[in-house]
């Protein structure tokens, strides 16, 4: 089917009307939060249908991560079948032939071709699809919907695709991930790498270049989370320090020496602090909880969530007067930085190359400070808030524009 004039577009109302959103994830919170956010955003937050690109995991798979996702599953399918022969030879039994999904049998497992094929058969009736995806493992099957229902789809990818860029309709990705590397970040990469990890040209038209990561922390949100988490909040003494503790990675290595660092900085500015609360994420080591643990538990000033019950963290980001967050998560810093609120981080020296990049751009546009222990939590200071999110969102739609396409919130269909 050929594309509509614009005209023709308007006209007839529903053909240029974005009313559903396919979001391809890849079973990581800190990607699927992105293209939730940018759904959000656009006024599209209950129109979307999730769907997962699943690497095998466990095992000899771990060491497998840098492989293709295509070249993964085969070689994870080739070594299932040679045990799975081994165990019958040792039990001297013949099982019936199966594959199994180990612990993704409830997840809905992205289809390029069928996705693509929906779009085309109920473009008539629903109008056009909007396609949000994040991660590396989602490159190649939000490309090709594209390629399969070119006239049918808008294909936006969130974080830098690397190469190819043509093969979308718009690439958001931080600053920081799009740029030639640092000279102190060239020396941390491969040469023969670093042509592939970053480009060496101006980002083209349908490059959409953010401070951050994108989330759902916008201002709806965290009304919301302010009401939710009112009699639990609201009655704590002021000022109410947050503090949010990731984990290492490889471009922000740390561990107890870094736990214990922050254990001293904070007892240094508790005597100005109404009240702390301290939470944990997925990836904090337990010897680096458990040092934090041991040393306030019993703080009658401090509370430490420990991951049961619900998550505070949205009502933290309501209610918090002031953070302290660790460099390694782009994310937490990138929502703490939407609420104008002081943030401080602590373990930015010890990020690398384009992680390095990131801190540094935050520290010049005075959204964030190196957290000192010298501090008095007492004193606010302000700064322009990020906006990444409303912002990307802006691009898209007006990027949308451009196509004689427009974005209409109202029931979707199931895909």
């Amino acid at each position: 089917m050929g594309r509509r004039s614009t005209a023709e577009v308007f006209e007839g109302g529903i053909y240029g009307a974005i009313k559903r959103v396919v979001v391809i994830g890849n079973g990581f919170s800190g990607a699927e939060n992105q293209c939730i956010g940018l759904v959000r955003a656009l006024g599209l937050s209950g129109h979307y249908s999730l769907h997962r690109v699943t690497r095998p995991r466990g095992g000899i798979n771990e060491w497998l991560h840098w492989l293709p996702l295509s070249l993964h599953k085969k070689v994870d399918y080739i070594i299932n079948q040679i045990c799975r022969f081994q165990m019958e030879v040792r039990s001297n039994k013949v099982a019936p032939f199966s594959v199994e999904k180990a612990g993704l049998s409830n997840v809905l497992e992205a289809d390029a071709k069928q996705i693509a094929m929906v779009a085309r058969n109920t473009f008539e009736k629903d109008g056009p699809l909007l396609v949000v995806a994040s991660g590396r493992d989602t490159i190649s099957v939000a490309s090709s919907i594209k390629r399969l229902a070119p006239e049918n789809v808008f294909v936006v990818q969130i974080q830098h695709p690397r190469s190819r860029l043509n093969r979308f309709d718009l690439v958001i990705t931080p600053n920081h991930d799009y740029y030639p590397l640092t000279p102190h970040a060239q020396k941390q990469i491969p040469w023969f790498l670093q042509r592939w990890i970053t480009p060496r040209e101006p980002p083209g038209r349908n490059v959409v270049l953010t401070v951050g990561a994108l989330h759902q922390a916008d201002s709806a949100a965290l009304r919301s989370a302010a009401s939710v988490w009112h009699d639990e909040l609201a009655p704590l003494a002021k000022p109410l320090l947050v503090v949010n503790i990731g984990g290492p990675t490889g471009s922000c290595q740390y561990g107890v020496d870094l736990a214990k660092q922050l254990t001293a900085m904070l007892q240094n500015v508790l005597w100005s602090c109404g009240s702390v609360r301290i939470s944990f994420s997925r990836r904090t080591p337990e010897k680096v909880s458990k040092i934090l643990l041991k040393e306030f538990s019993t703080n009658p000033k401090v509370y430490i969530w420990d991951g049961e019950g619900p998550n505070p963290h949205m009502g933290h980001l309501a209610w918090a007067d002031t953070f302290v967050i660790t460099a390694d998560s782009v994310s937490m810093l990138s929502e703490a930085c939407t609420t104008g609120k002081p943030v401080y981080v602590i373990g930015a020296e010890r990020c690398t190359w384009k992680f390095a990049d990131f801190q540094k751009s935050l520290r010049e546009r005075g959204v964030v400070r190196p957290f000192t222990g010298k501090e008095d939590i007492s004193e606010s200071w302000s700064y322009p808030p990020l906006n990444d999110t409303a912002e990307a969102a802006s691009k898209v739609i007006k990027a949308l524009a451009e196509q004689g396409w427009t974005i209409r919130s109202q029931s979707v269909c199931n895909i």
